[in-house]
């Protein structure tokens, strides 16, 4: 067995790129060129996040948005000079915002996203980029048309072993025809999320209407406040939250992004607690270059875990956020093992800021976002309509049956 290390020499060399560290951005923009950011969402993720913009010297977060003022408050913990909104629209008018860290949940990523394109913003906004497999060509129009950078939080795309994964075994062929990739997520706890006891009762500094935005009414629920990933309304469950990061990594590694057909099953199997977002789902999709992806998923409390398995004719690669393995073909063989190093979504973070003030697209583009929370899409309509899905990814167009 031959285990690795891949250090920043070694992922320069490689691919030549390098994600600048805090220090390096300094010295390359100097102390005067400050990227200034304002944080909409101030949940959990969110700060983490916006942690990660700290860490780069040249960013300042200047101003900071949500629907409950707490989080606000916990937000300028971190940003004690920034200043507080409750409204994202009066964030975007705001003179010393160059960029948005977009972290709300995903039933505001469009408007916002379009929102801030056209307030001449650049973004930065967590995955899915959309809740609705029709938004997407919306938000790329107004990112384009608005000349905006718009990175989405898709990480494993400025991985360092996953960049070294790609370019020692899929630029090459190294794995041969490659026919499968099967990835899982199981067990994960932000789906099961339960409101603490300050939430039981709406708190009088959290707007449930501004919550609810663009989705109907409906009178103050906990659950769906903090544990939205559960509700079909606020974002896609496991599929768009989980499958996004885990096809967007194959469609990175194989360059094809153009599934043609889905189907689904699954449901709300264990958690019988009000949830409209599959417990338990299992995904498949066809793609135009010949190959299949599976996406397999389960909250149950028997089994915990999550990675990808690349199938091909010369070998299978696993690969997950804490390394690879490649094993070539035959019993008993020897795997290559690479560990991951650095942060992935410091250097993802550091990617976009670089892009800001160079005008280049970032790793995670929009149209980028927009092609994997797509797949994912297309594995919960499947799984909603209970019918195999044919697609046109050339015009974004499910097909009639």
């Amino acid at each position: 067995m031959t285990v690795s290390k891949l250090n920043r020499r070694d992922l320069f060399r490689r691919t030549g790129t390098l994600a600048l560290s805090a220090a390096s951005y300094a010295r390359v923009l100097g102390a005067a060129d400050r990227v200034r950011l304002g944080l909409i969402g101030c949940g959990g993720r969110g700060r983490s996040v916006m942690g990660a913009f700290q860490k780069n010297a040249s960013v300042d977060v200047t101003a900071v948005c949500d629907v409950y003022s707490s989080r606000i408050d916990q937000a300028q913990e971190k940003a004690p000079r920034a200043k507080g909104f409750s409204d994202h629209r009066e964030l975007l008018d705001q003179k010393n915002v160059d960029a948005v860290l977009v972290a709300t949940p995903d039933h505001w990523h469009a408007d916002i996203v379009i929102d801030a394109a056209r307030a001449g913003k650049d973004i930065y906004v967590e995955k899915p980029l959309t809740l609705k497999i029709e938004e997407g060509p919306r938000i790329i129009k107004a990112v384009r048309v608005h000349d905006r950078v718009c990175q989405v939080g898709m990480q494993q795309r400025s991985g360092r072993h996953y960049l070294r994964a790609k370019e020692e075994y899929f630029d090459t062929g190294r794995l041969g025809k490659v026919t499968l990739a099967r990835t899982w997520w199981h067990g994960n706890g932000a789906h099961l999320r339960l409101a603490p006891d300050t939430l039981k009762t709406q708190p009088s500094n959290l707007n449930w209407a501004r919550y609810l935005g663009p989705i109907k009414w409906r009178e103050y629920d906990p659950q769906q406040y903090f544990n939205f990933r559960a509700y079909l309304d606020y974002g896609g469950g496991q599929i768009t939250d989980l499958f996004t990061h885990w096809i967007d990594a194959v469609h990175m590694l194989l360059e094809q992004d153009d599934p043609i057909s889905a189907v689904s099953a699954g449901g709300v199997y264990h958690y019988k607690d009000g949830r409209t977002a599959p417990d338990t789902i299992n995904a498949l999709l066809e793609y135009r270059g010949e190959w299949t992806a599976t996406f397999d998923a389960t909250l149950a409390p028997g089994k915990r875990g999550a990675g990808i398995e690349i199938i091909g004719t010369e070998g299978r690669l696993y690969i997950d956020r804490g390394k690879y393995e490649f094993y070539p073909p035959g019993r008993d063989v020897e795997p290559t093992i690479v560990e991951a190093e650095g942060d992935m979504t410091v250097d993802h973070v550091n990617n976009f800021v670089d892009c800001v003030r160079s005008r280049k697209r970032p790793n995670g583009d929009v149209w980028v976002g927009h092609r994997s929370a797509q797949a994912s899409h297309l594995g919960n309509i499947a799984y909603l309509q209970k019918r195999r899905l044919k697609f046109d990814p050339d015009r974004d167009e499910i097909l009639p049956l």
